[in-house]
């Protein structure tokens, strides 16, 4: 785990992605520690669920976790803008996982995610994520 100063967002980033590898190994703990545990969170899952709140999303995580046993994953930000107590990521999550004991297979999540800094600490307080489609634009 990383130890730098949780107080920047590049730390929380980097803190991010270590829980994200932790959570395609079954450890939903990692991440469940960077969300806040306001009632105000919310979570617009790729496997479907919409929750709201830290008892909710706590518990979805874990379920999210139980889905997994293997796997790397990587970030591709679009975009990340950092501003005094509010920031944001667009990007993907690419990985590779064991997901309900298939077989390895390539996984591409969009994801949105939006931070708040508390009593001097950035956390997660919303995610979006879904299975990103083809992309059917013009070229």
């Amino acid at each position: 785990m990383v130890t730098s100063d949780p107080a920047t967002f590049a730390d929380m980033l980097s803190r991010e992605q270590a829980a994200e590898a932790a959570m395609i190994l079954g450890d939903p703990e990692p991440f469940k520690a960077l969300w806040s545990r306001g009632n105000d969170i919310s979570l617009f899952g790729a496997f479907g669920p919409c929750k709201k709140g830290w008892h909710q999303i706590s518990k979805t995580m874990d379920w999210v976790a139980s889905r997994y046993r293997e796997g790397a994953v990587t970030d591709e930000y679009e975009v990340v803008h950092e501003g005094a107590d509010l920031a944001y990521t667009v990007g993907y999550e690419i990985a590779d996982v064991v997901l309900d004991g298939a077989p390895m297979a390539r996984q591409r999540l969009r994801v949105t995610q939006i931070y708040r800094r508390e009593h001097g600490e950035w956390h997660l307080v919303h995610r979006h994520g879904d299975f990103a489609p083809a992309d059917q634009s013009p070229p």
